[in-house]
Parts: C-alpha cells; structure tokens; sequence
C-alpha cells in the first residue's frame, strides 16, 4: 500500500490547485498532433471539482459559437502546462451545475473582489511626513 502511495505522489503537481469553483480559467493544454506538440487554450467557467488524491479532476465549461462545451481536465495530467485565473467568482456551491440550463446573463457569476490590506494599498501607510 505505501508504494502504491509513493507513486501517486511522485505523479502529483504542486500549486495548481490554485483555482476553485466559480473562478473564470485559462487551462494551456498540450496537444499532439501527428509528431508536432503545441498548446491550446481553453478558457470557461470551472463548474466542478471532485478530490481525489491524483484522480483530481475539474470541470470547465464555456460557451462556443452559442453551445454549451464542457472538458474535464486531470490536475495533475502532464499535459497541463498552466492553469491561470481570469476572474474570480464569488458562488456558495460546490458544484455549478444549475449554470447548465442558463442562458445568456443569467449564466454569469458575480465577481470576487478581494480587499486589500491597509499595509498592501499602499507602501506609505502609517508614515506621513512631518508638518511645518
């Protein structure tokens, strides 16, 4: 059992669970084509994630040319060069499959803002120059 668990973690990727669900991707995927290799860009809605150690699959969703397309991407597939994050999204479920039977505004997903700390906004916060 602990070889089995020595592989699996030999085969996972680190940092690129750094999207969750809601959040607007571009996932760059390599493509073979005959024996040219070139990356392809998809970008979409994640919809879904479902855990499971080296298994860990996640679901992207986009509209093109006016119809619905979903892929299920591996995480930690070698063909997956990056994945970053267009847009956050600010949702409470896990899985967006209501999205499904949307149409056109109703498909959208508010946007997660992130406040700044009051340090991060700006570099001279808390020291101002003395009066005279």
């Amino acid at each position: 059992m602990n070889e089995i668990r020595a592989i699996e973690a030999s085969q996972m990727k680190a940092n690129l669970d750094q999207f969750k669900v809601g959040d607007t991707v571009k996932v760059y995927f390599k493509i073979v084509e005959g024996k040219a290799e070139r990356i392809q860009v998809y970008e979409g809605l994640v919809i879904a994630m479902k855990n499971s150690q080296v298994g860990k699959t996640f679901t992207v969703r986009k509209n093109s040319y006016g119809v619905g397309v979903e892929r299920i991407f591996p995480i930690h597939s070698p063909r997956i060069e990056k994945v970053d994050v267009v847009r956050p999204g600010k949702v409470r479920r896990a899985k967006l499959y209501y999205i499904r039977h949307k149409i056109g505004k109703a498909a959208k997903i508010k946007e997660l803002i992130v406040k700044k700390s009051a340090k991060q906004a700006s570099p001279s916060a808390g020291k101002e120059a003395p009066k005279s």
